[in-house]
């Protein structure tokens, strides 16, 4: 199984490893992409602090965020788990993890990001700002630039197994499968169930989403399960105590889409 996951905006501060060498990160096909997006971005926010707050979408607050970028290369790194924060990240909570299901997920988790393109959890890489939603004046649209690097080595990191993505829309335009690898996609929706004057209203919401995929992802990792089809893993997901609602046959043309429904956090 492979998992697709979108990247946190806010990122840990500090490390201790070494500094970034991109022959150390998975996915090493990527390397010439990200070169050259690690070279515009880390020259334009030596040059122009105000341009580079513009191009990166930049509060006044985050300022600090543009100095940083410009230090990437000398900055010291940590394995991409701890870098990236946020609310699926608390809810999986990867340090918590067994040695069984450390393992499981250093072997199956990619972050998808606008400087790396996508990454191993266990990737030593500094602390960055960098949205899957800007332009770039060289590179131009990070969704679209990333796109022919990431059809190049992905479909080959897949394999023959599930793919789960838990991608945000930004970051799922950097790569759509197709073909064969597109019928063993599984998409993940979170939908938030309230009775409203004894009636069941059901809406997406941005907290439940990221809290339950975090933790659907983690108790995945700390089972014995190895779903290879989408219908496989919509049965292991109901095992494991989830209500899925969806396609349970595995679909002839593309990604399968299914629903977890939730009530609480």
């Amino acid at each position: 199984m492979l998992v697709l996951l979108p990247p946190s905006e806010g990122k840990a501060e500090g490390g201790q490893g070494r500094p970034l060498d991109l022959d150390s990160l998975s996915l090493p096909g990527l390397n010439p992409a990200r070169e050259a997006v690690l070279d515009e971005l880390v020259t334009l926010c030596r040059a122009d602090e105000e341009k580079a707050r513009e191009v990166l979408g930049l509060s006044q607050g985050l300022r600090g965020e543009v100095t940083k970028n410009a230090g990437l290369r000398e900055a010291p790194t940590r394995p991409a788990g701890q870098i990236y924060t946020g609310v699926l990240y608390d809810a999986l909570d990867l340090a918590s993890l067994g040695p069984a299901a450390r393992r499981r997920a250093a072997r199956q988790l990619l972050v998808f990001s606008g400087l790396w393109g996508a990454v191993g959890i266990e990737d030593p890489i500094p602390s960055y700002r960098l949205s899957g939603g800007v332009k770039l004046p060289g590179a131009g649209p990070l969704g679209r630039y990333w796109r022919g690097p990431l059809e190049s080595v992905l479909p080959e990191a897949a394999g023959d197994g599930l793919v789960l993505d838990l991608r945000s829309s930004a970051y799922a335009a950097m790569w759509k499968p197709k073909g064969p690898t597109a019928r063993r996609t599984a998409t993940v929706r979170v939908l938030q169930s309230k009775v409203v004057d004894g009636v069941e209203k059901r809406s997406v919401v941005s907290h439940f989403n990221k809290a339950t995929k975090g933790r659907l992802l983690r108790a995945l990792l700390e089972s014995d399960a190895e779903p290879a089809t989408p219908g496989e893993l919509a049965a292991t997901l109901r095992e494991l105590g989830y209500v899925v609602e969806g396609d349970d046959a595995d679909s002839a043309k593309g990604p399968t889409a299914l629903d977890v429904v939730v009530t609480e956090l």
